[in-house]
Formats: C-alpha cells, structure tokens, sequence
C-alpha cells in the first residue's frame, strides 16, 4: 500500500513538470506582457511612480517582434578579438603620433 502511494506521487510529480513544460513552452513560443504601475501618493502629493514592464519570450520570438536589443548593448555584447587587435593597432598608432608631436614641439 505505502509503496502504490509513492508510485502515485512519483506519477504526479511527473505530469505536474509535463505540465509546466508545455505551459514554459507555450509561453516562450507565444509570448508574455506583464505591465503594470506602483504609485505611492502621501496626502494626494505623488512621492514615486514606478513602471513596470516585463517580456517573456523565446529570443525568436522576440526577433520577430522587432526586440534585439541585446545584440547592440555594449554591456552584452563584447568585441571580438580580431576588434579589439584592430582597435589596439589603431590606438598604439595615435599614441606614437602624440608623441613625436610633443617631442618636435618642445625641440
């Protein structure tokens, strides 16, 4: 009996993940909004209004509603190292040209 009981639980655990499976899926697949606002007002005066805007979705799914966002933010996207040899390069370049500009300046 106590051994049928944990097959059960077992099997339910299972179709409650399968469960939540199809619903991520259906989520990433579709896409999800949440908006929402917090306003804190003290005596009718507005002291913080605070926005919200949440997107859950699949990065395709994302795409094809126009957000890529995070393919030109610096902070999520880092050079490549034949970039960042090239900007090197570059960089060295000017300092050597600053510095025979201020050498022949101060003969």
């Amino acid at each position: 009996m106590i051994e049928s009981d944990r097959m059960m639980e077992w099997h339910g655990r299972q179709g409650a993940s399968t469960n939540l499976a199809d619903i991520l899926e259906r989520v990433l697949d579709k896409g999800l909004i949440i908006a929402g606002d917090i306003k804190i007002n003290l005596l009718d005066i507005e002291l913080l209004t605070i926005k919200l805007r949440l997107l859950v979705a699949s990065v395709d799914k994302a795409k094809a509603m126009g957000i890529d966002w995070w393919e030109r933010d610096p902070a999520l996207s880092q050079p490549r190292p034949r970039q960042l040899a090239a900007e090197n390069a570059r960089l060295r370049k000017q300092i050597r040209a600053l510095q025979t500009a201020t050498l022949g300046a101060r003969r």
